[in-house]
C-alpha cells in the first residue's frame, strides 16, 4: 500500500542549509519521522501518544524548545 504523506519540517530549520533537520508525517494511528536529507531511506514510526511524550520531553529539556518546534 503507498500512502501519500504530507511531510514537514521544523520551523527551525532555517533558510539555506534548511535540509539539516527531521521531518515529521501524521498519520490515522502514528506519527513517521524521517531525516530530510535523506528521505527516501527508512522512516522512524512511533504512536501518536508516545511522539506527544517525547516532544514534552525535549520541550523541558533545556534548550529543547528548538528542537521541538514542529
Amino acid at each position: 500500500m503507498t500512502t501519500s504523506d504530507n511531510w514537514r519540517r521544523s520551523s527551525y530549520s532555517g533558510g539555506g542549509d534548511g535540509n539539516n533537520c527531521v521531518e515529521i508525517a501524521t498519520r490515522p494511528t502514528c506519527i513517521a519521522i524521517r531525516d530530510s536529507k535523506a528521505p527516501a531511506r527508512a522512516t522512524l514510526t512511533l504512536p501518536a501518544d508516545a511522539f506527544s511524550s517525547f516532544v514534552e520531553a525535549v520541550k523541558t529539556h533545556p534548550g529543547g524548545t528548538e528542537i521541538a518546534r514542529f
